[in-house]
């Protein structure tokens, strides 16, 4: 068997024709700066390729369903493996998807229940509550019930002629606002708090009937259903499924609806006949709601029973697995919509690990996102269990403890952009640290404690916060300062600032790596409104109109209506979509292309990074727009960036430029340093110093070392996750934990 794959003349991105040999059955980690092309020879070219090849193995039928991948720029590939892809994108699902059902634990334990519990119903079916014979029959295995927010909907205090009804739907402009006028039943200028009952009744509750209707389309009468507000909203926004609905309105029913739990199953989602069903005194949702470290006990006394012993032992594998890493704080009844990044990672790669499959290849992305120090030997541990059943094993990495384990460290840089895409170190460990790379450099030594943490004031106090796992807590968040939230995954980070802190405290700014929202022809020009000033340029110089030079304008190639590629339909196979012949993928008219600033044309800006285009521009408009996207590091991503290829932390600092010339707000800052290198972190943390210097409160949930060392304060929850978190186990000045008796975090923080 080859021991090696061989990439040659890499040129994706901004490669410099590089050629790069890995060896096999070893743990690779690519490591150097954002944006220097680690994910551009690790994603881009071989899981691209690998995919790409995989799937021209299926049917023309199968492949239309499937995406489609352009083939890498890389003269060749050699003994190219089969590729797993376990990426930080979350995974999702609607609200039937719970850690149980994705990783396969429920299956194992309906087959327990149907074998042993008391009284017996049936089959393994029965005791799903996805299944019509499982479910609770109210609320359909959901748990949970839809509800009108009464409040949003209705304004007790005006008439309907003032605008009674709120949902922007049933304004007095609206159809369905028609239909009440014209019955002729309401005084439509008497506020609703001085109707009769049975009137406020018939207006608000009244069921469907048919009523004859003068007006309404002229003189002649018109049959109509009519139905109250109440009940017609039911009717037509939250009894349809949601999915129904286009995302605008969506997003629009959030804020006159809200979740309750059922009031016939109490939130378990299963009927009576099954929570009547047990094993030990504990039906499928008792067990299925214990965190895992406690269901692993309830298995292993389930082991006792001869006729489950096998079933029981793959349901324990699995639950051990989890709990190996770190994930023995969930319940199999978490929803998979409600894991971050990093925990949805972790449970693919538990699917894995139970595979016996080998010789594969398998690729990580950031593995160690949102793990604690102490966690990421237990990753460790995968990593080399994954390697050990004889896979190869990549991983993209700024994890110093991840980069240690490394059997090879391909250091890529020097730097971002079109100055980076190079090997800079490729060898041992031991070497690396002897390299005089930028991350030799950086991985050798932590930064200093802040000399002189800032002094504050006043604070933010929270009093007896109980939500989730939080122990009836109090804390105080001190003023104007900058202050890190830190502890192990699952120990009450988010239920203390996201829920407890932002109910108190709506005003505060949160900052995230959700992604930008923005249509699929949106940019980094685009989002940060450069756009419209380089337009302004380009018309301005050339005295032509502006619209010329939009792709969704007059400039727009006429064949692709500006979307650079043409997609054709081949009926019974699959669609191809190609480069637009007539643009050749630019998405503009060629005409346009005649008109230039500075010597580009406006495809050309597009190519631009954002370092690059600093130095091409003098308008102080766009420069101040690029300066701020320079300060929070992006200095490597080009003007035309589609905005759905960036990452979560990419997001995350693009949001931020935005705010950095204000002052005096509370800004709430979720793992910034996400794909930040180390020497990036330094910069970056001057730009929440510059936020803090200007008057504002910055609360940052994090667990780089880094960024706990430079904070003014610190709070570490814990000691565990789950419900052994949930408490306070040390706050005050970070170089000071060393005097906590409980922290796991000194461990890793202190030298």
């Amino acid at each position: 068997m080859t021991q090696t794959l061989k990439l040659i003349g890499m040129t994706e991105n901004n490669l410099k024709h590089l050629d790069l040999e890995i060896e096999k059955n070893k743990i690779t980690v690519f490591t150097g700066v954002s944006g220097s092309g680690k994910s551009s020879i690790v994603f881009d070219t071989i899981a691209n390729e690998a995919t790409r090849q995989m799937n021209q193995t299926y049917s023309a039928f199968i492949q239309g369903f499937l995406p489609k991948f352009e083939k890498p720029h890389v003269d060749s590939i050699e003994n190219l493996n089969p590729a797993i892809i376990i990426d930080q994108k979350r995974l999702g699902g609607n609200s039937r998807s719970t850690l149980g059902t994705i990783t396969d634990i429920n299956a194992h334990l309906r087959l327990l229940f149907s074998r042993i519990a008391i009284p017996s119903i049936g089959a393994g079916h029965v005791y799903s509550f996805n299944d019509p014979h499982g479910m609770c029959s109210e609320c359909e295995g959901i748990g949970k019930i839809v509800r009108p927010r009464f409040e949003k909907l209705i304004d007790m205090t005006k008439s309907l002629n003032d605008g009674a009804i709120l949902f922007p739907q049933f304004d007095t402009q609206s159809w369905y606002f028609q239909v009440y006028k014209s019955t002729g039943w309401f005084d439509m200028d008497l506020p609703l708090n001085q109707f009769p009952e049975d009137k406020l009744q018939l207006l608000l509750y009244g069921e469907s009937q048919k009523v004859t209707i003068q007006g309404l389309f002229g003189d002649k009468p018109s049959k109509m259903e009519y139905q109250g507000v109440i009940t017609r909203f039911k009717k037509s926004f939250i009894q349809r499924d949601l999915s129904e609905h286009s995302k605008k309105t969506q997003e629009l029913l959030q804020a006159y609806t809200e979740y309750s739990s059922c009031d016939v199953c109490h939130g378990t989602r299963y009927n009576e006949k099954v929570l009547n069903s047990r094993i030990d005194g504990r039906n499928i949702f008792d067990v299925t709601d214990l965190e895992l470290h406690d269901l692993k006990p309830f298995l292993e006394t389930c082991m006792n029973y001869a006729e489950v012993k096998p079933i029981v032992q793959e349901a324990l594998n699995r639950v051990n697995q989890l709990i190996a890493m770190n994930l023995g704080y969930l319940t199999l009844t978490r929803e998979t919509s409600t894991l971050s990044g990093g925990e949805s990672q972790r449970v693919k790669m538990m699917k894995h690990l139970s595979s016996s499959l080998n010789g594969l290849l398998y690729i990580f992305d950031e593995p160690s996102v949102g793990l604690h120090p102490r966690d990421v030997q237990n990753l460790n541990h995968m990593l080399r269990g994954l390697r050990d059943k004889g896979n190869t094993v990549l991983v993209v990495e700024h994890d110093r403890d991840v980069i240690k384990v490394a059997d090879t460290i391909v250091d890529i840089g020097p730097h971002a952009g079109s100055h980076g895409g190079e090997i800079c170190y490729h060898g041992d460990y031991n070497g690396f640290l002897s390299s005089n790379t930028l991350t030799g450099t950086f991985i050798k030594h932590l930064p200093e404690f802040k000399s002189t943490p800032r002094q504050y004031t006043s604070c933010f106090t929270l009093e007896h916060c109980t939500t989730n796992n939080l122990k009836n807590i109090t804390v105080a968040i001190p003023k104007n300062v900058l202050t890190v939230v830190t502890g192990v995954a699952g120990s009450g980070k988010s239920s203390l600032i996201h829920q407890e802190f932002l109910n108190k405290y709506p005003e505060s700014i949160v900052v995230d790596q959700k992604p930008l929202r923005a249509s699929p022809r949106s940019n980094l020009m685009t989002y940060t409104s450069m756009f419209d000033k380089v337009r302004d340029l380009y018309a301005k110089e050339n005295h032509v109109e502006k619209s010329l030079f939009s792709f969704n304008s007059k400039g727009k190639c006429p064949q692709c209506e500006g979307r650079g590629v043409i997609y054709t339909d081949l009926a019974f196979m699959e669609g191809v979509s190609t480069v637009c012949p007539e643009c050749e993928g630019r998405r503009y008219d060629n005409a346009v292309l005649q008109y230039k600033y500075k010597g580009k044309d406006i495809t050309e800006i597009s190519n631009l990074t954002v370092e690059d285009a600093l130095e091409f521009f003098v308008t102080p408009s766009i420069v101040k727009i690029l300066k701020t996207l320079m300060d929070v590091g992006v200095h490597y991503l080009t003007l035309g960036q589609p905005l759905d290829t960036l990452s979560g932390g990419e997001c995350q600092r693009i949001k931020l430029a935005s705010e950095l010339h204000r002052s005096g707000n509370i800004y709430i800052l979720d793992e910034p340093t996400t794909g930040l290198h180390m020497s990036d972190i330094e910069q970056f943390m001057k730009i929440i110093d510059h936020l803090v210097d200007n008057g504002s409160t910055v609360i940052i949930i994090e667990h780089s070392v880094e960024v706990m060392r430079h904070a003014d304060y610190l709070i570490d929850l814990g000691p565990q996750a789950g419900s052994e978190g949930g408490e306070i186990v040390y706050e005050g000045i970070p170089i000071h934990i060393s005097t906590s008796t409980r922290s796991i975090t000194k461990e890793y923080i202190t030298d």
